[in-house]
């Protein structure tokens, strides 16, 4: 009878322990009480879409507790929980308590390194990983407590802030999320930044590094943030803003969960919206807010204005001037503007709109969210210490009130999708905007009179011009463009928005073009440093007669670089046409082109690697505003090292505009039979089919970053080993993981080698074979100011050099030239 008892005793126990057993395999997302994972343990969500274990970040050697994508090479982690307070070996063990508690300990020492601190404790509680990326610990017996749990993760924000969790403040719970960076990629310690809600005043989305801040994304409109005019809602993700007496949060949310994104705080400060790939697998910057020096805090001081268009970048509001002019002419912006005529809050006083701006800075503003307009307006005007006001809400017909009081500070232009602010003027000031309005209106009275007079003089004046113009097709040729036939009298310059220049102006200017005065040589003609009478130091490109640029070209670049204005694109300050003679007068390089420094073996030893990278980050700013930030979409063509001159501060200057393009409304492309540019330069697309696009510019600047780095040219460099050209050198010494190799054996120890090789993979990056591959000049930008993961580049096109024999071959024939060839005709497949 005693057997019969301890058999049913022990069968019981073997199926207590198999229960058990099959609990915890069919359960790999749950951690249950006195429960040990150990180095090489993992739990999984339950469709395996999140890991939580032991980890290395980047090059450490150090182990931390986190939570990474489980699915997706290159482990993401997204949430760490000793980040300060690393293990140093493998005897971690990571324990739920029969409290509630999760503790990590280190074993070999018997010390706590981390633990979660709940405020209350439970009896029977569970831990799950969710495949959100949430770990929640909850009480066993109640599973609805999952929506409500005893702890989480996400109640700890780090540097990433995940889907349906709220960025902000709950003045219920009285807690407050916001995101702190890594300190680097090795390190998930605390950072230096933070991204938060600020609740001062009217809330807004601050970026901080300590106690500064270094960028604001401005209040919520009802829409977006005013600091971020192209964010909008999309096919995979969407977001929401919520404001009131509970909480002010922030939080988005999948549309599409069949792809990843992540908002993720980087170490140098960047907030970026991050995509995965899954062709490439790697992730890319979807978005980012901080895209130019205008979005830097307060960059033009109170009352300034940045505008990313302008050069200078800063202006002063129409009625304000700049509080120290010697400082602003010095581009030292950080006092801003002043009224010119102060405030005395007397009767007449009003208001100035200003359109397409990012709202200034409201931590010390007044809101309310059910006022009208007119109430606002009426409410600023009441109160003495008020200095502008506006909709708070411009959703549907505009809603809200909110209001500044002292200094506006932190104010940029957009070209489009910005915020109407009404900025309070004096009387004055008002009289001189209506007497302005009042005068327009009298000119278009006056105008209206003789506009039938004046349209039968065109009328007439076209028939006349139309016999004139069949007489002179006789003698005139015609010529050929790539969008028809253009046919124009050699001296017209009707298209000409810049000054011309007489003659004999520049015959003094450059001492009748004398040798000493050349600057340089091509085949385009020459260039000759000139002086005029007021001192102001000028470059002459005097066109030879036997020059590839005709005329076409020649108002083409007037007419392109008139309309651009960029502090990284050369000033042209007039031009000349006198019979044959075709001059284009620009602002003068003193230190000519980046050629003549990067080619020469004496003078590239005064680029050292942070000038170097200054210019490459130059050149790139300059691209990106031909490409998207200028009146009309530029595509230059003819992107290459002699190209680029360089001002007295070495800094980069694009120039040469004969062979650019321009582009209308939405196109991106375009074909032609007559394809420009240079040998080394070149797309494949363009140099084989005709195809041009911004990603033909965006490959040119690659072979450019990859000069600028080596210091050799790319056509006529032979890899001896390879026989590959630069680009298939750099594609070979990368894929080795040896890219330091490439660097010009002169900058020595000036060189920052996380720069360097970052510079290295962008350029491979940008000269890939397929014009889809390459990044826009944006994402260039972005990946060279940041410190996050970059795309693996596919192979480059135009990589593979000559071969042995066709080296012996081409040296028993003599030394070619070193000259670049610049193409003015060739035939497309």
């Amino acid at each position: 009878m005693e057997t019969r008892v301890i058999n049913m005793k022990l069968i019981f126990h073997f199926f207590a322990v198999f229960y058990a057993l099959m609990t915890r395999t069919t359960a790999l997302d749950t951690l249950s009480p006195n429960q040990v994972i150990r180095y090489n343990e993992t739990i999984v969500s339950q469709q395996e879409t999140f890991e939580l274990g032991f980890f290395r970040p980047g090059k450490s050697s150090n182990l931390y507790v986190g939570i990474w994508y489980k699915k997706l090479p290159n482990r993401t982690v997204v949430w760490v929980a000793n980040r300060n307070t690393p293990l140093t070996d493998t005897f971690g063990e990571l324990t739920l308590t029969p409290d509630g508690v999760l503790i990590l300990r280190n074993a070999s020492m018997g010390s706590v390194i981390w633990s979660s601190a709940n405020s209350t404790t439970m009896k029977n509680p569970i831990g799950q990983l969710l495949d959100t990326g949430n770990f929640i610990i909850y009480k066993e017996s109640d599973v609805r407590n999952q929506e409500s749990p005893l702890w989480q993760s996400f109640d700890t924000l780090q540097h990433t802030l995940p889907p349906g969790v709220k960025l902000g403040w709950n003045a219920v719970t009285r807690t407050e999320r916001h995101l702190t960076s890594w300190k680097s990629e090795d390190d998930p310690a605390f950072g230096r930044f933070s991204f938060l809600i600020d609740t001062k005043g009217f809330p807004q989305l601050f970026i901080k590094e300590g106690q500064r801040i270094t960028f604001r994304a401005g209040p919520w409109n009802g829409v977006r943030y005013t600091g971020s005019p192209n964010m909008r809602p999309n096919w995979f993700y969407n977001f929401t803003f919520v404001l009131n007496d509970i909480e002010t949060s922030y939080e988005w949310n999948y549309v599409n969960t069949s792809v990843f994104t992540m908002l993720v705080l980087q170490p140098s400060g960047n907030i970026q919206r991050l995509l995965w790939k899954d062709d490439i697998k790697e992730w890319v910057v979807f978005t980012t807010p901080q895209i130019d020096t205008c979005d830097k805090y307060a960059v033009c001081g109170p009352f300034g204005v940045c505008n990313i268009n302008n050069s200078p970048l800063c202006l002063c509001l129409k009625g304000f001037e700049p509080t120290s002019p010697a400082q602003w002419m010095n581009t030292n912006w950080l006092q801003g503007c002043r009224r010119s005529v102060p405030l005395d809050c007397k009767p007449g006083e009003g208001f100035k709109p200003y359109s397409n701006l990012k709202l200034p800075d409201t931590r010390g503003s007044w809101f309310n969210q059910t006022m009208t307009l007119v109430e606002c307006q009426k409410k600023c005007l009441e109160n003495c210490s008020c200095t502008a006001y506006t909709n708070s809400n411009i959703s549907g017909s505009g809603s809200g009130c909110l209001l500044w009081f002292g200094d506006l500070m932190d104010t940029r232009v957009f070209s489009q999708n910005g915020d109407t602010l009404y900025i309070r003027v004096s009387a004055s000031e008002l009289d001189s905007i209506e007497s302005s309005k009042s005068s327009n209106e009298e000119r278009r009275v006056l105008i209206s009179v003789p506009i039938a007079i004046l349209v039968l003089v065109i009328l007439v004046s076209l028939c006349v011009y139309y016999r004139f113009y069949k007489k002179k097709q006789h003698h005139q040729g015609t010529l050929r463009t790539e969008s028809g036939y253009y046919q124009e009298n050699i001296s017209g310059n009707e298209d000409l928005e810049l000054p011309q220049f007489d003659l004999s102006i520049l015959l003094k200017a450059t001492n009748n073009f004398s040798f000493d005065n050349k600057l340089g040589e091509g085949g385009f003609g020459s260039v000759y440093k000139g002086v005029l009478e007021d001192g102001q130091e000028i470059a002459v490109k005097r066109l030879a007669k036997t020059s590839t640029q005709g005329l076409l070209e020649f108002k083409n670049e007037v007419i392109s670089i008139s309309k651009l204005q960029h502090r990284s694109l050369v000033k042209m300050l007039g031009y000349c046409i006198v019979g044959a003679e075709k001059m284009l007068i620009y602002e003068c390089m003193p230190n000519k082109g980046l050629d003549s420094f990067i080619f020469d073996k004496t003078r590239s030893k005064l680029l050292d690697w942070s000038t170097r990278y200054r210019i490459i980050n130059g050149i790139a700013r300059g691209l990106l505003y031909l490409h998207q930030d200028s009146r009309l979409r530029i595509i230059h063509r003819d992107l290459k090292v002699s190209n680029i001159l360089l001002d007295k501060d070495l800094n980069p200057k694009i120039s040469d505009f004969g062979m650019a393009r321009t582009f209308g409304g939405n196109q991106i492309e375009a074909n032609t039979n007559r394809v420009v540019g240079t040998y080394g330069y070149m797309a494949p697309e363009y140099a084989g089919d005709g195809i041009f696009s911004i990603k033909s510019d965006v490959y040119s600047f690659g072979v450019l970053v990859l000069e600028i780095v080596c210091g050799e040219k790319n056509r006529g460099f032979v890899d001896t080993k390879h026989y590959n050209n630069l680009i298939g050198h750099a594609w070979e010494l990368h894929n080795n993981g040896r890219s330091l190799e490439l660097v010009d054996k002169c900058l020595g120890e000036s060189i920052i080698e996380s720069e360097v090789i970052r510079s290295i993979h962008v350029g491979l990056l940008c000269v890939q074979r397929h014009p889809e591959d390459r990044p826009t000049m944006t994402s260039v930008i972005l990946m060279l100011g940041s410190d996050g993961l970059l795309p693996s580049p596919k192979e480059p096109g135009f990589y593979v050099g000559k071969t042995k024999q066709d080296i012996t071959q081409s040296s028993s024939y003599g030394t070619s030239s070193t000259n670049e060839l610049s193409i003015s005709m060739l035939n497309g497949r």
